[in-house]
C-alpha cells in the first residue's frame, strides 16, 4: 500500500457548494495519492445545531431550528447538482431522524443530548462530499468516526481511549485503501464503548486528523485554512501580521495553548510522537507554501500575539481571613478538574488565589456553587487574555493602550495581560 497523507477540511472550506467544488479539486490534485479526508461540519452547522439542543425543552421550537439545517444542506446538494441523488437523500433524511430521536430523550443530561444532536453536523458534510467526489469517477469510501475513534463518557470533551483507537484504525481503515485513494470520515466526533456518541470538545476536527494521522502512520497531515499559514496574530484583529513559513512542534503546542485558534491544542502531540509533519496551507491559494510545523526547525520567531475573548477571573479567599494552604489548593484544582474549566492564567496571595479561565456555558457558576461552604468567591467577566511569546517592551505597551489590566505574569520570554477595556467617559 501507498504511503497516506490525511487531509482536514473545515466548516469555512466547505460551506457552499461552490467551496465544496474548489475542496474537490484541491482534492484530485493527488489522485495518485491515499488521502485519509476529514472533515468538520458545513460553516454555521454546528451554531444552528447548538441552537437546536437550547430548544430542546420546546420541541416544536427545536424543530424549527432543525428545519434551517435541513434546508440549507438540501440547497447546497441541490447546487452541487446531486439533488437526483436518492442514495445520499435517504442518507440526510435518516441522520436528521437521529436528531428527532434525541429530542425525545428529555431526561437525559444536557452534555449527552449536546452530542447526540451537533455531532450529526459532520456525518451531513462528510457524506455531502463523498457523493461530490464520487460524481468525478473517484472511489471513495465512507467511514464512520463513531465507530474508530473511542473515547470515555465525558460528553462534549471526550478523552481518547488510545489503544482501542489505533487498534480500529489498524483493523477498520486501513483495509479501505486496498480498493480506493480516498477515505473520507469526520472530525470532531466519536463513541464510548457503549456506542453513545461523544465529541472532542469544540473545534475538535483538528484533532480528529491527528488521531487518524497517528493511528495510520501518515506521511505527513495537512489543515486547510482561509489563511496561508500560522500567522504572527490575527489579521482580523492587527494590522501587518506576517506568516511563519515554519514552527517546531514545540513553539505550536505553546502558540495553541495560549489561543492561537489555527490548530486545536491538542493536535501536536500524537504527530510530534510519530514524528508527522503538519502543514498549515490555504484552500484559497493551495499552490501557496504554507505553514510547516516540524521537528527540524530552529526556535527563532518575530513577536507572536494571541487574544483569547470570553475570559473570566474567579478571585477565590477563605472565610475565615486564614491562609491559602496546600489542602486549598488540592481542594480547588479538584473541583477544577470536575467541572473542566481550563485555567489560563494564576496567581495567589495568603489568603486569596485567583484564575483566569474560559467562560464556557454553566462552569463557572457550578464551581463557584460547590466550593462556596468553604470560601468566598468573587467573578469579573468579559475580560481579554492577550498573550505575547517572544514579546518587545514597546508592543507590550502598545497593547496596553486604552486597558485596564487586571492580571500580568511573565514566563521566560512569554508576557500574558489579563485585560478590560478602559470605559469611555463623554462629557455631559
Amino acid at each position: 500500500m501507498k504511503d497516506i497523507r490525511v487531509f482536514k477540511f473545515g466548516g469555512a472550506s466547505i460551506k457552499s457548494a461552490e467551496n465544496i467544488e474548489n475542496v474537490v479539486s484541491i482534492i484530485q490534485k493527488y489522485n495518485d495519492q491515499k488521502l485519509m479526508i476529514i472533515v468538520s461540519a458545513l460553516g454555521k452547522t454546528t451554531n444552528h445545531l447548538e441552537q437546536v439542543v437550547k430548544h430542546i425543552a420546546n420541541k416544536p421550537e427545536a424543530l424549527k431550528k432543525l428545519e434551517i439545517v435541513k434546508k440549507n444542506h438540501l440547497e447546497i446538494i441541490k447546487d452541487l447538482g446531486l439533488e437526483e441523488n436518492s442514495s445520499l437523500i435517504t442518507d440526510l433524511n435518516d441522520l436528521l431522524v437521529e436528531i428527532d430521536w434525541a429530542l425525545d430523550e428529555t431526561d437525559a443530561e444536557y452534555d449527552y443530548i449536546y452530542d447526540q444532536i451537533v455531532s450529526i453536523g459532520e456525518l451531513l458534510s462528510s457524506k455531502i462530499l463523498a457523493a461530490k467526489l464520487e460524481t468525478q469517477n473517484q472511489d471513495v469510501n465512507w467511514v464512520d468516526a463513531r465507530g474508530v475513534v473511542i473515547t470515555d463518557d465525558i460528553y462534549r470533551e471526550g478523552w481518547v481511549d488510545w489503544n482501542r483507537t489505533t487498534k480500529n484504525i489498524e483493523t477498520n481503515v486501513k483495509p479501505l485503501f486496498e480498493n480506493a485513494n480516498y477515505v473520507i470520515s469526520q472530525g470532531f466526533i466519536a463513541s464510548t464503548m457503549e456506542n453513545n456518541t461523544t465529541t472532542l470538545g469544540r473545534e475538535g476536527s483538528d484533532y480528529s486528523a491527528a488521531i487518524f494521522s497517528f493511528g495510520l502512520d501518515a506521511i505527513d497531515m495537512s489543515i486547510w485554512k482561509d489563511v496561508p499559514g500560522v500567522l504572527t496574530a490575527d489579521p482580523r484583529k492587527f494590522k501587518n501580521v506576517t506568516k511563519l513559513d515554519s514552527l517546531s512542534y514545540r513553539e505550536a503546542i505553546e502558540m495553541t495553548y495560549y489561543g492561537a485558534k489555527v490548530i486545536h491544542p491538542k493536535t501536536i502531540k500524537p504527530l510530534q510522537n510519530k514524528n508527522i509533519p503538519l502543514h498549515v496551507k490555504s484552500f484559497i491559494d493551495p499552490d501557496g507554501e504554507g505553514t510547516l510545523i516540524s521537528d527540524e526547525v530552529t526556535d527563532n520567531y518575530p513577536p507572536i500575539v494571541t487574544v483569547e475573548t470570553e475570559q473570566a477571573i474567579i478571585n477565590i479567599s477563605t472565610k475565615d481571613f486564614s491562609f491559602v494552604a496546600e489542602h486549598h489548593l488540592s481542594t480547588l484544582f479538584q473541583q477544577i478538574a470536575k467541572h473542566r474549566i481550563q485555567v489560563n492564567m494564576m496567581q495567589n496571595s495568603a489568603i486569596s488565589f485567583s484564575v483566569c479561565v474560559n467562560d464556557i456555558d454553566d462552569r463557572i457558576e457550578n464551581f463557584t456553587k460547590q466550593i462556596q461552604a468553604s470560601f468566598k468567591t468573587k467573578v469579573e467577566r468579559n475580560l481579554e487574555l492577550i498573550n505575547i511569546r517572544h514579546y518587545q517592551k514597546d508592543l507590550v505597551q502598545k497593547l496596553k493602550e486604552g486597558k485596564i489590566v487586571k492580571l500580568e505574569e511573565r514566563k521566560g520570554d512569554m508576557i500574558q495581560l489579563v485585560v478590560k477595556d478602559i470605559p469611555k467617559m463623554e462629557r455631559i
